[in-house]
């Protein structure tokens, strides 16, 4: 009996390195998307909840460091200025895109934590990185590919079990 595996055909009998490429494909295939999702989700929300917090004073959450200051959180002085000399969008002002920025690094991370509007969030937030990639930093498109299949992946995926999401929809009557 030969096996077809990507495309070429063998005897597993005749070949114990095709039969360790079987049996590794089946045990990678149960990895769950719920566990994948959750991966993908703090993840991504790590990546944006810190450069978030670079634009902000007045307000701090960084668990890695232990850090917390919940005071009201304010644009950093050198928030403005680096729209103006380093990112330089087109079509928008400085002056609106910090806020805006700042304020997408922490509230789509924070919904992305809970599962809540998650293939939202995450489609904000690859619009964001989009930006970055073709605006901002284009030679950083191995970083950005990497955050975009996260991204991608949470869009088609959605969320998993463990988010609010999926607690909303299995409360929702069929």
């Amino acid at each position: 009996m030969n096996i077809q595996v990507d495309g070429y055909m063998a005897s597993p009998a005749a070949n114990p390195i095709v039969q360790l490429v079987r049996w590794t494909i089946a045990r990678l295939s149960q990895i769950p998307d719920a566990l994948i999702s959750l991966i993908a989700r703090l993840s991504m929300a790590a990546v944006f909840w810190q450069a978030g917090q670079t634009k902000v004073q007045g307000f701090v959450v960084d668990i890695v460091n232990a850090e917390v200051h919940l005071g009201w959180p304010r644009l950093s002085e050198s928030v403005i200025p680096l729209f103006m000399d380093e990112y330089r969008l087109p079509f928008i002002s400085p002056a609106i895109a910090a806020p805006m920025a700042a304020f997408g690094e922490h509230f789509f991370p924070l919904l992305l934590v809970l599962g809540l509007a998650t293939r939202f969030s995450a489609m904000a937030m690859l619009g964001m990185t989009l930006v970055i990639q073709f605006l901002v930093y284009p030679g950083s498109y191995a970083t950005h590919g990497t955050w975009a299949a996260a991204l991608l992946f949470l869009m088609a995926h959605g969320p998993g079990k463990i988010s609010l999401d999926h607690w909303i929809a299995s409360r929702q009557p069929r």
